[in-house]
């Protein structure tokens, strides 16, 4: 439920705009603690000598921009602290940020996040599927970036959408190494020369698994490197509110028409698999006390392996011991863990059925007198 407060830092903040000029001086001039994700694909600072050419002779499109360029590595860290510090003002307790980088920059970009009281929760390879290749021959092709996902605090309950990600990933965990193409064809943007309006523009695809599974709809999200505006785009169309800060003006043109062609997806559309840590809490005891299962009865493993009885306290007694369902299943099968829910099964008309089905039942119930849906 959105609360006054919330309603009065909405109104506050230069909501889906792009800010124009430095972005440090930008993101101090906004709010304290009203941002909820912060993507940052900074200068990586890539130290060229000289023009790259492939073996045709054609010169290769590199990232030569004066934005690109610092006089030594203490001047790059000296501003990677800067904004790094003022991006951290801006989260909200519960927020984190994305870095992005290549092997020039990110080990600096860690050890900053590191240096200023971040958490890093993962570090994520961008795997690229069509890279550059490495035309001289003398060091690997370089196929990937890193990404560093963090959060503000080491407490902090930072969202992550898990079962959402899983799902995007055709029901199988999401790893971290994320295989996508670069942004090429109808994609790129282009000037009106025909060059790439941005050396470093990411696609879409990068943007989308980044705020499907760490944002919510509602959420502002900030990009302090705004550029083209891919983050912008991608925010737009899932329902969450941005925040652009972008010095060159080139950029800022390609980004705001860029921005202007997006459609919001329809509200039901937003909606993702909601994370099962985020459901309530029901302990095994209260299938008890509402009889549904009684002092006494059988449970039965996976694959009837071995059992256990119900006790009138919540516990079950197995062969030499007792504890919760998931002690007494982490005991039988000789593991450091085990998850109760989904390893014991009770019995009904000859049926083995999960004891979750209980408690989704009794879920379903409790979000039905919250007056909540899933």
């Amino acid at each position: 439920m959105t609360t006054k407060t919330q309603i009065r830092e909405a109104q506050a903040l230069p909501l889906n705009q792009i800010l124009a000029g430095d972005c440090i001086e930008q993101m101090r001039s906004l709010p304290e603690a009203s941002v909820d994700l912060i993507f940052a694909d900074p200068p990586y600072n890539l130290q060229l000598r000289g023009d790259l050419h492939r073996p045709d002779n054609s010169r290769v499109d590199a990232v030569d921009d004066h934005w690109d360029q610092f006089s030594s590595f203490g001047a790059y860290d000296a501003f990677t602290r800067d904004w790094l510090s003022a991006a951290r003002r801006l989260l909200k307790p519960n927020g984190a940020i994305w870095v992005i980088g290549s092997y020039h920059n990110v080990f600096r970009l860690g050890a900053e996040l590191q240096n200023q009281g971040f958490w890093i929760l993962n570090d994520v390879v961008w795997r690229k599927a069509n890279p550059m290749p490495n035309f001289r021959g003398k060091r690997f092709t370089n196929a990937h970036e890193t990404l560093i996902w963090a959060s503000k605090e080491e407490a902090s309950r930072y969202t992550f959408n898990y079962e959402a990600l899983k799902a995007l990933n055709e029901g199988v965990q999401m790893r971290s190494d994320w295989v996508i193409p670069l942004c090429t064809g109808s994609e790129r943007l282009k000037d009106e020369h025909g060059d790439k309006a941005h050396p470093t523009q990411k696609p879409e695809a990068l943007l989308h698994r980044v705020l499907i599974g760490t944002t919510n709809p509602g959420d502002v999200v900030l990009d302090p490197f705004f550029g083209t505006g891919t983050t912008g785009a991608v925010a737009k169309m899932l329902g969450r509110n941005f925040i652009g800060i972008e010095r060159e003006e080139s950029y800022r043109r390609a980004a705001e028409a860029r921005l202007s062609r997006v459609r919001p997806l329809d509200a039901s559309a937003l909606e993702v698999t909601g994370s099962k840590r985020a459901e309530p809490r029901v302990p095994f005891g209260q299938l008890v006390e509402r009889g549904m299962l009684r002092p006494g009865e059988e449970l039965f493993s996976i694959g009837n392996r071995f059992k256990a009885k119900v006790r009138a306290d919540g516990t079950l007694v197995g062969r030499d011991m007792t504890g919760s369902i998931h002690q007494v299943g982490a005991a039988y099968e000789g593991a450091p863990s085990c998850n109760g829910w989904t390893y014991w099964h009770f019995r009904r008309e000859g049926q083995l059925i999960p004891i979750d089905l209980l408690r989704q039942q009794i879920r379903a119930e409790m979000l039905a007198g919250d007056g909540r849906t899933h």
